[in-house]
Order: C-alpha cells, then structure tokens, then sequence
C-alpha cells in the first residue's frame, strides 16, 4: 500500500466534495459547498491511495501564532490504517514551514489525536476560532466537540 499526501489541486474539488459531505451528513463535519472549495483549496492536502483520493484535510490560518485542522476524513473503507496520521503529519509539517507554533482541532476523535501527540484543551482559550467560525455554526449554542491542541 503506497499511500501519498500532497496538496490539493482544483482537479480534487469534486472527490473533496463528496468526502466532506459524506461527513456533514452523519453531523460530525461541517458541510463545504464546491464554490467554498474552490476558494480554499490551497489549504487541502489529499492522501492519494493507488491514485484514488481516500482522504482529506485542510489547514486554516486562525492568527499568528495559531492554525486548525479542519475538514479531516478517511473514506469509510480505509480507516484504520494509518492514513488520518499520515495527514495530521503532513498538516504539522505545512504549519511549521509557515513557522507557526500552534495547531488545534475540534474533534469527536480524541484519541486519534491524542495518539498524533495532540493535548484535550478549553475551547475557550481560542477567541480567534469562537469569534471567526463558531459564531455561525449550528451548533453554537450546544457545542458537543472537543478541542485539542499540539505545540509544534
């Protein structure tokens, strides 16, 4: 099995598509529309199995000192391989070129990132994330994530 993680390109908007809402529709992701992908795809890296897209993840800039792992999945049939880790790494690895220090995530999936080295934080000590996302999010008012976070 010779799995690749790269960036994203325009010709992997449709399979992101499908991926994410595959997530959103079991209300674990937030939906993104293809028009959002377009505009973001610069911050999506793909894991590429066999040249088959199987997972996704995207790296979003909150401030300075601080960026979030949004958007993370595996297709359904390919979990459980190491694939999720493969792609938290090549996000941690994108976060570092960029000399930012912080990478945080809202997730139902504490253990996997506890596994990739991640710590379970209060959400609230991200003013950054509440005030640009959360604030539009359907959840808002009754949050049931969890935050997480890894100094890099």
């Amino acid at each position: 099995m010779q799995v690749v993680c790269r960036k994203a390109t325009a010709d992997d908007v449709e399979n992101l598509f499908q991926l994410i809402q595959s997530y959103a529709e079991q209300g674990v992701m937030l939906p993104r529309s293809r028009e959002a992908l377009h505009r973001s795809i610069d911050t999506f890296y793909v894991a590429e199995l066999d040249r088959t897209v199987v997972g996704c993840g995207s790296l979003t800039r909150l401030g300075e000192e601080l960026v979030e792992i949004r958007s993370l999945g595996i297709s359904e049939s390919y979990k459980s391989l190491g694939i999720g880790s493969m792609l938290v790494d090549s996000l941690i690895k994108e976060a570092q070129e960029q000399s930012i220090p912080k990478i945080m995530a809202l997730t139902y999936a504490v253990p996997f990132f506890e596994r990739n080295g991640f710590q379970v934080v209060d959400k609230e000590i991200f003013p950054e994330k509440v005030w640009t996302d959360c604030i539009h999010c359907p959840k808002r008012h009754a949050c049931d994530e969890i935050a997480v976070l890894k100094n890099i």
